[in-house]
C-alpha cells in the first residue's frame, strides 16, 4: 500500500536528499533526458528549504520515498519565470507553481499523480492563490531518443483543467544524457484557475 503525505517545514527539508535522487533517476528518461548530478540538485532544491510556503508531497512504499511532487508560490521562482509570464494578465503573486512530479515507473497508474496535484492545489488554495501552473519540456517529435511507445501527459493534464498558456515558455539549460555539454531547452507552461 502506497502512502501519500504532505510534508512541510523540517519534514520537507529532511526528505530533500531523497527527492534529489528521485529527480536524477526519473528525469533521466524521456522527455527530460537529464544527466543530473547531486551538486546541482542541492542548489536547485534550496528554494524549497527557503520558502515558508513550500510543499512536498511524498509517495512512500513503507519508509522508502518512491515519488515526490513539489510546489511553491510562483514569486519564489520570479527570477526564473518572470520572462515567461511577461505580458500575461495574471500577476505572479496569484500563481502557485507546481514544480516537479517524479514517480518511479513501477508505481505509475495507481492514482498517485492525481494525489500529487490534489495536495498541491489544496495547499495553493489555502495560501490564497487563484491559479496553479507547471511547465513541461518540449521536444521535437522526431528526436532520436523518443521512445516509440511514448504517450504524452497532455490528456491527463487537460482532464485536471490545465491548458497551455500561449507565449509562456521558460528556457533552461541542462546536460542531456547523449550530449557533452548543457544545451538550452524550452518548457511550456500550463495553468488552471483554482
Amino acid at each position: 500500500m502506497i502512502r501519500v503525505e504532505r510534508l512541510t517545514g523540517t519534514a520537507l527539508t529532511a526528505a530533500l536528499g531523497d527527492v534529489a535522487r528521485l529527480r536524477i533517476e526519473v528525469f533521466r528518461a524521456w522527455p527530460y533526458l537529464y544527466d543530473g548530478d547531486a551538486a546541482y540538485e542541492e542548489s536547485y532544491l534550496q528554494t524549497y528549504r527557503d520558502s515558508a510556503d513550500a510543499i512536498l508531497v511524498g509517495a512512500f512504499d513503507g519508509d522508502r520515498l518512491v515519488g515526490a511532487s513539489t510546489g511553491t508560490p510562483m514569486q519564489d521562482h520570479a527570477e526564473d519565470f518572470a520572462a515567461a509570464f511577461a505580458g500575461q494578465d495574471i500577476p505572479l503573486s496569484d500563481i502557485f507553481y507546481c514544480a516537479e512530479s517524479v514517480l518511479l515507473p513501477q508505481y505509475r497508474g495507481q492514482g498517485i499523480g492525481h494525489a500529487f496535484f490534489n495536495a498541491r492545489e489544496d495547499h495553493a488554495r489555502a495560501l490564497g492563490h487563484g491559479h496553479a501552473a507547471f511547465c513541461g519540456v518540449q521536444r521535437p517529435k522526431d528526436h532520436p531518443l523518443r521512445p516509440s511507445d511514448y504517450k504524452p501527459l497532455d490528456a491527463f493534464w487537460r482532464k485536471r483543467g490545465y491548458a497551455p498558456v500561449e507565449g509562456a515558455v521558460a528556457r533552461f539549460s541542462w546536460k542531456d544524457i547523449d550530449q557533452e555539454a548543457e544545451t538550452d531547452h524550452p518548457l511550456q507552461f500550463w495553468m488552471r484557475r483554482l
